[in-house]
């Protein structure tokens, strides 16, 4: 019983592994020069399905993302470059449509802010063990100690 159920986990998870992802883009929609599809393809991996959001939009069967793969495919056709074509869809939609966003200063400001904030945090502990610590004060010498003898009595 439990080989049986091992061989049928394992085919399971053989099927999984070799099962390629489902590509939504229709007969309809590809473009006849080969080069250009290509093309098409490979930046419609880049881009975000905003109804399924964790799509590209090559893999997502929703209206917008077909009218998005339409959109690069025209833009394509009329002749702009792959970086033209990104930023277009980034103007139209927003860094949100990027699967992979770019890095510039807003997104490491994101990025790193928790670190800086982790950082300020730990410096400030520190800083505050070190002041609570107790002061290890030295005795005092003989002559100090006559010193201050002589003061209370005076008193």
């Amino acid at each position: 019983m439990k080989a049986r159920f091992s061989v049928g986990l394992l085919v399971l998870m053989l099927a999984l592994g070799f099962a390629g992802s489902a590509l939504a883009v229709k007969p309809d929609e590809m473009l006849a020069d080969p080069v250009l599809e290509a093309r098409a393809r490979t930046l419609s991996e880049g881009l975000r399905c905003m109804v399924c959001q964790n799509q590209s939009i090559d893999e997502s069967d929703a209206d917008l993302a077909r009218d998005l793969r339409i959109l690069v495919r025209q833009r394509l056709v009329a002749g702009d470059t792959d970086q033209q074509v990104m930023d277009y869809v980034v103007s139209r939609y927003g860094e949100f449509v990027l699967l992979k966003p770019r890095f510039d200063l807003r997104n490491a400001l994101l990025w790193g802010t928790p670190v800086l904030l982790l950082l300020i945090g730990g410096v400030f502990i520190v800083l505050s063990a070190r002041s609570r610590r107790v002061l290890v004060t030295k005795s005092l010498s003989s002559d100090e100690q006559a010193a201050l003898d002589a003061i209370l009595r005076r008193d």
